[in-house]
């Protein structure tokens, strides 16, 4: 950001106990002059006068330039024009240093070059002298300049408009910056390597990986014959398509992968790294993780939760004819004969993350979804009747968030009739912060996460847990 001081959202503040300091020195000269006028024309010792006037009105034209240079609306000139940036964070008690003030901040930053020898060194030279570290740095070819992206720990006190105001005298254009953290602080091969394994163990993995991958960019699937009919996507070629802030690849159970970022373009190396992972997941087909966990209700029944995809896709839709009219009509907001049809679509693991609660006989009694929805996450329960009301659905929810919180997200939403009691119970059970929206009998309750959420229901394996609290509820 510029020194002109701005407000949350970036927008100039208007300062008007200024302007009013500037009006009223410019009425005040306005009315000098004009008396001044009028001595000089109708009384005597008219020229002394006009001396006397002209020197007044030099002294305020000399204040007005100096005030308007100490206060002034337009940003310096050394202003990069760069994207908005996080604020610089505030000094500790008493004006004193912060603990990130010591050790420094990590930040990601990228900008472009000229392709001509020495630009490079002129740029690092520039942020060496301000103290800034260069922890790593890629570069990335193009036809008009080069893109460097670095990794850098700058004195805390350096506020980003510094870097990016330092990187522009260098000669850098098109400047990006925002904070890093530790999980930065790994080199690129081993990051892609590490994600690579993550994408390979499950189908899940691949839109968040893609997100780790390239940052901040909203990941949409699109299925090539939608569930609710009509067209599909423009299919793209097998090398998929690049431009500029958006990728299309094609997906690899058929329709089309779009990755896209606000105003940070892509380049060349982001793309092939990004369809070599979708390449992989496709060359392995859906794939999910083994292992379940056994738990015993409070009546004394054992259930098993475990991961499901499109291969039980015969055992839900079983699950749907056993359900009660006005328990679809919860789940689905909608025509309960069009339920079935959401299904695949529901369990594919492309689209997220689908649990199961299932008896003895392995007849699935109930349902719990973790949908990728752009760049939000949605949950979703469907219990049968008859296993209402023992704590299945506070069970599946629970584990879905930890999913949640695994997977980086910052909050889960779910979406019902405002009557469904059950789900709201759910909801509370959480022990998260809550929103409520309300529109035409249709709740949308919102959950904000945070690192600090309980993980541990996330270790799949062949352990033996009890509901111990009969007064859950689904």
């Amino acid at each position: 950001m510029s020194d002109v001081t701005r407000a949350k959202h970036g927008r100039p503040v208007h300062h008007w106990r200024r302007d009013a300091v500037e009006l009223a020195a410019l009425f005040t000269a306005v009315a000098v002059a004009d008396a001044v006028a009028n001595l000089v024309g109708h009384g005597p010792g008219g020229p002394a006068l006009l001396v006397t006037s002209a020197m007044a009105l030099a002294a305020t034209a000399a204040f007005h330039v100096w005030w308007s240079r100490r206060h002034g609306h337009a940003p310096p000139v050394s202003d990069t024009g760069a994207r908005p940036t996080a604020e610089t964070r505030p000094a500790g008690p008493s004006g004193q240093p912060t603990a990130d003030d010591l050790a420094g901040a990590l930040w990601r930053m990228r900008t472009t070059v000229r392709d001509e020898p020495g630009s490079l060194a002129v740029l690092c030279s520039a942020l060496g002298e301000r103290r800034v570290d260069i922890l790593s740095l890629q570069t990335h070819p193009l036809a008009d300049g080069t893109v460097d992206e670095f990794l850098l720990r700058a004195p805390g006190a350096l506020a980003a408009a510094d870097i990016t105001r330092a990187v522009a005298l260098a000669g850098g254009t098109s400047t990006w910056i925002e904070r890093a953290d530790a999980h930065d602080l790994v080199d690129a091969p081993t990051r892609v390597l590490g994600l690579a394994a993550r994408t390979a163990l499950d189908t899940a993995e691949l839109p968040l990986a893609l997100r780790q991958l390239l940052g901040r960019c909203t990941i949409r699937s699109l299925p090539g014959k939608p569930a609710g009919g009509g067209p599909g996507p423009r299919p793209v070629p097998v090398e998929g398509v690049l431009e500029d802030t958006v990728m299309r690849l094609p997906a690899p159970e058929g329709g089309v992968l779009t990755v896209e970022r606000a105003y940070l373009p892509f380049t060349p190396t982001e793309f092939a790294r990004a369809r070599a992972l979708v390449e992989l997941d496709s060359r392995l087909g859906p794939r999910i993780p083994g292992g379940q966990d056994v738990l015993t209700l409070p009546e004394g029944n054992d259930i098993t939760v475990r991961r499901v995809d499109t291969g039980d896709l015969a055992a839900a839709r079983a699950m749907h004819e056993r359900c009660s009219p006005d328990t679809l009509a919860l789940r689905y907001h909608g025509p309960v004969g069009d339920a079935d049809r959401y299904l695949n679509h529901l369990l594919s693991p492309r689209f997220g993350r689908t649990l199961a609660a299932q008896t003895a006989s392995g007849r699935i009694v109930g349902l719990g979804h973790l949908l990728w929805d752009g760049d939000e996450t949605e949950v979703a329960l469907l219990v049968e009747d008859e296993w209402q009301q023992r704590g299945i659905g506070g069970e599946l929810l629970g584990r879905l968030v930890a999913l949640a919180v695994e997977a980086g997200c910052e909050s889960v939403y779910a979406v019902t009739r405002a009557s469904n009691t059950g789900m709201v119970a759910a909801m509370r059970g959480l022990g998260l912060a809550l929103d409520y929206q309300v529109e035409e009998g249709t709740l949308v309750i919102t959950a904000r996460l945070d690192a600090a959420h309980d993980t541990s229901r996330l270790r799949h394996g062949t352990g033996r847990q009890r509901l111990g609290d009969p007064a859950r509820r689904d």
